[in-house]
């Protein structure tokens, strides 16, 4: 007989997530509470709370994640090989549409909502700091990952307009692609290199 999942373990953190992703879509992420969607997803406000810590961690549930993927490019990697592989890395993540590029399906709606919440913009702010930290104590170089991060969040809230303004996918692609250039070109060659 096949063991079933740990109680509490990684499906019941994504069961959760998927279903505050759905509610918040529906109904803002203001206009949902935390126990509304523990009794959505069958467990208990505890229990979501030993997954999320906090709600705004509910929605913006991908972020460890995005950061564990640009320390590993960087782990066991030179020093002065980082910002290739740092630019190989947000390169595939077009190519991919992946969330952390900002050119998934359904983006739309993610960012709609971050707009709309206060709450969020500011858990972002914050996440992004965290993220330049874990990456700087990765690369070895504060300035380098802090440089990085402020760019690649430039890009990504240059990509999240051009989304929330309902430009055709092509154009908004191009433009981010575009961003990603010049991010690269800055770091390596400076910023007047870049303009």
């Amino acid at each position: 007989m096949p063991r079933s999942a740990p109680r509490g373990g990684p499906e019941t953190r994504a069961r959760i997530a998927e279903t505050a992703s759905g509610m918040f879509a529906e109904h803002g992420f203001d206009g949902v509470t935390v126990a509304q969607v523990a009794k959505a997803a069958g467990v208990s406000s505890v229990t979501v709370f030993k997954h999320f810590p906090r709600k705004e961690d509910l929605f913006l549930d991908r972020s460890a994640e995005t950061v564990a993927l640009f320390v590993a490019a960087v782990e066991d990697v030179p020093r002065d090989e980082a910002l290739d592989a740092l630019e190989a890395l947000a390169r595939r993540l077009v190519d991919e549409r992946a969330p952390v590029s900002g050119l998934a399906p359904g983006a739309h709606a993610f960012f709609r909502t971050i707009a709309d919440s206060s709450a969020l913009q500011s858990r972002a702010l914050e996440l992004v700091a965290g993220a330049q930290r874990a990456l700087g104590d990765a690369v070895g170089d504060r300035l380098l990952a802090a440089l990085f991060v402020a760019g690649y969040a430039t890009v990504f809230v240059g990509t999240a307009r051009a989304v929330l303004a309902g430009e055709d996918e092509d154009t908004v692609v191009t433009a981010h692609r575009a961003g990603l250039e010049r991010l690269f070109r800055a770091l390596r060659d400076g910023v007047a290199s870049a303009t």
